[in-house]
């Protein structure tokens, strides 16, 4: 387990503008996420929120760039690239949107979970590491055997909740998913929502998640921001208890 610095803050985001191509996709972001908190980005296709989870996560895309406010992830500002940006990688788990779909088709599943650790270190106890590994395949109710396939001879769900696994490997202090339950059946989709609502509760991780889905939220007991345009326009606890700017008709899913 990692060591937590002393902070109540795990992701701070004031005023915070993301461009993607040169282009403002999302802007005027303001938000606290406590450890141990949970967080909801919704609103409809377009509106900014698969950017702003990504910039949050510090997806290595160039196409991304912060371009107004300030944000902060565990302490470490977002803008910083070079040795704070893979220190936020290391401490930031991220399930991007279509991750089942986009593994590497030449690894296998245990190469493709253990990757994050075994790329940062290369004399890494390969005895721990498949323990972990075979751990978190029990945990998301993906057959043992399944270690040693490559990602074309698994299902969508299956895909998907070994991307789920990548993005836990390293004990995240922040879990970041686009849509994380997507091409998932309701048994297993139970095993994924506890494997995250266990790590929040146990090890206070801090989720920040993208979903339109009300179930989602209740679940995670997470507050909410609604974004369309890339502007925020509502905000509050639960898809029950949002506060709408003036003229707002945007709905959510029930």
């Amino acid at each position: 387990m990692h060591r937590r610095l002393p902070s109540d803050i795990a992701v701070q985001c004031d005023d915070l503008s993301v461009a993607r191509g040169g282009v403002r996709v999302a802007e005027g972001i303001s938000f606290r996420l406590a450890p141990g908190g949970a967080f909801a980005l919704m609103g409809p296709t377009g509106s900014g929120k698969s950017s702003l989870a990504a910039v949050i996560a510090g997806d290595a895309d160039p196409s991304l760039s912060i371009v107004g406010g300030v944000g902060f992830v565990d302490g470490i500002p977002m803008r910083k690239g070079g040795r704070p940006l893979r220190v936020r990688s290391y401490l930031t788990g991220y399930l991007a949107q279509g991750a089942g779909a986009a593994l590497a088709a030449r690894l296998t599943v245990a190469e493709l979970i253990g990757e994050p650790v075994t790329s940062r270190d290369r004399r890494v106890n390969q005895r721990a590491l498949s323990y972990r590994i075979a751990g978190l395949l029990d945990e998301l109710q993906l057959p043992l055997g399944s270690a040693s396939k490559y990602p074309y001879e698994l299902s969508s769900g299956m895909r998907q909740r070994v991307a789920l696994a990548r993005a836990l490997v390293l004990e995240p202090r922040v879990f970041v998913g686009d849509d994380p339950y997507a091409n998932l059946d309701p048994e297993v989709r139970v095993a994924s929502r506890d494997a995250l609502l266990r790590r929040r509760d146990e090890e206070r991780m801090a989720i920040v998640v993208v979903t339109n889905d009300a179930q989602t939220v209740r679940e995670l007991d997470a507050d909410v921001l609604v974004l369309r345009g890339g502007h925020p326009v509502g905000y509050g606890h639960g898809t029950g208890d949002v506060l709408w700017t003036p003229d707002e008709e945007t709905r959510l899913v029930s």
